[in-house]
């Protein structure tokens, strides 16, 4: 077997992490007779001068075959103009295709200290509109100035997303342990964040194996602190997701430890939660952890719908390479360590 799948490194610390991720999940397949396919694509700053785009409509045309993408980081902001103005490539990639779902594990590992080591949740975070401007609108961004003094920013929720990511959620909740929290703002954002509780709500029903509840944003930050594991999933709209999951990472024991996928239904992109980092860029001190662990998250969604137990072994191996790295002492700066992003690389495909 065959699988392809598209490398676009990125910015920063992306020139490191992703070929560790790379070469981990190669070898992990491999061990199940599966054959990665790898085809880099020009993405980010290098693409700039290479292409005269951060994301070249050839990358795009060429994604278009791909059902798995691994992405690096972005650093838009150091972008010269007009790129560092246009929408980060990132949430392009997201738009173009369709990628509403953003899943975030977070999940102390044994023998690295952690704020809540018995902290194992996963964040289902709507990603297509929601509180962020740069993704409500047709044409545009949701925030605008009708005078040089005033700002406005413009919210969206829809029945249709909330729908589709409460579905991801409870399905995922079947396959965890069957507790789903639904967090929201209703007592404050009662139409926005309202509409979002109810249709959660209503999708619940159709999953009566599924225990739900609900919280305010700002209690469930609190509880995470206080009890993360008395929580399984959690389902939010984009921005409420975006800072839990910051929160939950740091409590789990480092950001370095943040993965993430972003999928459709049929399509997904292993990124990374944690940005380009420029300032440790190019030093061998950047946590792989992270890339490493949102391969596994996208070879698990396409294991799962193509029922491909080969790949769901390699996504298993790769999390048990990561833990028998920390539990052998190989460890980054920020976990404590003074290993170094390829040494910590070569013990995990070694592991393998």
């Amino acid at each position: 077997m065959t699988l392809p799948i598209a490398v676009l490194e990125g910015d920063g610390i992306g020139a490191e992490v992703v070929p560790v991720a790379v070469a981990a999940a190669e070898r992990a397949l491999a061990a199940q007779g599966v054959r990665a396919q790898w085809t880099p694509l020009p993405y980010g700053a290098a693409a700039i001068d290479s292409h005269g785009s951060p994301l070249p409509p050839e990358t795009l045309t060429e994604l278009a075959g791909f059902d798995v993408m691994v992405v690096g980081p972005h650093d838009s902001v150091s972008y010269p103009l007009p790129h560092r103005d246009a929408p980060p490539p990132g949430a392009v990639l997201r738009k173009h295709f369709g990628l509403y779902a953003n899943l975030r594990p977070a999940q102390a590992i044994a023998g690295l200290p952690a704020t809540a080591p018995d902290i194992d949740l996963l964040i289902v975070r709507e990603n297509s509109e929601g509180l962020y401007a740069d993704r409500n609108m047709a044409v545009g961004s949701g925030e605008f100035m009708p005078t040089p003094d005033v700002a406005l920013a413009v919210g969206l929720v829809t029945r249709a997303a909330t729908e589709r990511i409460a579905e991801q959620a409870f399905a995922a909740a079947r396959t965890r342990r069957g507790h789903v929290t639904v967090v929201h703002k209703a007592n404050v954002l009662r139409l926005t964040t309202g509409l979002f509780r109810d249709v959660c709500f209503e999708v619940a029903q159709r999953y009566p194996d599924v225990r739900v509840d609900q919280q305010h944003v700002d209690a469930m930050a609190a509880l995470l602190v206080r009890r993360p594991a008395d929580f399984d999933v959690l389902v939010t709209e984009n921005l409420f997701g975006d800072i839990l999951s910051d929160l939950a990472a740091e409590l789990s024991g480092s950001l370095g430890l943040a993965s993430s996928i972003n999928c459709s239904d049929t399509r997904v992109m292993a990124q990374a939660v944690h940005g380009a980092a420029p300032d440790i860029a190019g030093r061998g001190l950047a946590d792989p952890i992270a890339m490493v662990g949102s391969v596994a998250s996208a070879l698990d969604f396409h294991a799962a719908r193509h029922r491909d137990r080969r790949v769901a072994a390699a996504a298993e191996a790769l999390r048990a390479a990561i833990a028998a790295t920390v539990a052998a002492g190989i460890r980054t700066p920020d976990l404590g360590g003074s290993s170094s992003t390829a040494e910590f690389g070569d013990h995990l495909v070694a592991v393998l």
